[in-house]
Parts: structure tokens; C-alpha cells; sequence
């Protein structure tokens, strides 16, 4: 069964879910070979009253059709600062409910493990998964909440469609504790 409803929005289980696959969808119109991108996860009721007009610029209808959770994209990330070294600075105001984001990589199936040279610098590893002939490459969105509740949304370039989406809440659980962390007192 596909994920996506005829009339738009991505159907799910949990409203995390829902607004990982909103993301997912809106950064697969981007295309590929885009930067990473990070989102605000707001309670779309809050917003709603909080914020009306902002609600209204974003499109939230008020007959309560809307998901319960809206992403809302922050700015650009700094060009070549590292991921993790980067998230450690973020800390959400109160109004922030979660938050996600979206990256691009390269994988490789695990019958290739077996073959990774060992003792190579990070930038030499990444550079000989680049030319493995296994190589596959894949969107990432991984979201949390400041509840502790976690989900991820993986699309492989080669199965770029909103039905061939995996998801799941481990797919990528070293980004969702990183995700966490910006929620830390």
C-alpha cells in the first residue's frame, strides 16, 4: 500500500512518522545532491493560536485537517562545518516540539563490510566508498522529539519514489541521539 494519500499528505501510524515522510517528500522535489537541511517540529495546534499568521503564510488550514506536528525549515547549514560538530550548538526554544533533518550519503550493502580497508582516515574511507561499485546512495531523515520518540525515513536514489520509502525508528540511530542531544539541559 502506498504512503501517500490520493489528496496529498503521506499517510502514517504516529504523527512523526507523518511529518518524516512530509519532509522526505517536499526534499525529494528538491532532487538529489542537495545539502543537508533542518527542520523545527512544531505542535501545529500551538501554532496555530500562537502564531496565527504564520499558520495562515504556511498554508495550515483551521478546519483541523492539518497534521499535528508542522516542520518548519531553519536556515541554510554553515558550508563545510562538520555535522555533528554543528548540531552541538543548536539549543530549541520552549515552542519547539522536535525537530529533524535530512542528509544525503553513500552506503554500502552490508556483503561489503568484508572488503573496507581497515586503518583508513575518514576522508580516504569516504573517498573509497565513493568508487565502490556497491555504492548506493541514500536520503536520510531522521527526526526526534523532545519526548524521547524517534523515527526515520530512508530513499534510495535508485528507488526515488514516495512509495519505495523505508521507515523506521533505528535506521539511523547514531543521527537521532545527535537530534537528541540539541534537547539536553
Amino acid at each position: 500500500m502506498p504512503n501517500v494519500s490520493p489528496s496529498g499528505p503521506p499517510m502514517a501510524a504516529s504523527p512523526l512518522t507523518r511529518a518524516v515522510l512530509e519532509i522526505d517528500d517536499y526534499v525529494g522535489t528538491l532532487g538529489w545532491d542537495q545539502p543537508a537541511r533542518l527542520f523545527a517540529l512544531v505542535d501545529t495546534a500551538r501554532l496555530r493560536s500562537q502564531e496565527p499568521g504564520l499558520a495562515d503564510r504556511l498554508g495550515l488550514a483551521d478546519d483541523g485537517s492539518a497534521a499535528p506536528l508542522t516542520p518548519i525549515e531553519q536556515e541554510e547549514l554553515p558550508a563545510g562545518a562538520a555535522l555533528d560538530e554543528f548540531l552541538g550548538t543548536i539549543a530549541w526554544p520552549d515552542s519547539v516540539a522536535g525537530c529533524a533533518l535530512t542528509v544525503e550519503r553513500l552506503m554500502l550493502p552490508p556483503s561489503a563490510e568484508a572488503s573496507v580497508p581497515q586503518d583508513l582516515s575518514e576522508k580516504d574511507l569516504a573517498a573509497w566508498v565513493a568508487r565502490h561499485p556497491e555504492r548506493q546512495e541514500v536520503r536520510m531523515t531522521v527526526a526526534v522529539l523532545r519526548d524521547g520518540a524517534r523515527e526515520s525515513a530512508l530513499r534510495l536514489r535508485e528507488k526515488d519514489s514516495p512509495t519505495e520509502v523505508l521507515t523506521g525508528s533505528d535506521l539511523v540511530p547514531g543521527l537521532a541521539e545527535a537530534l537528541s542531544a540539541t534537547f539536553a539541559e
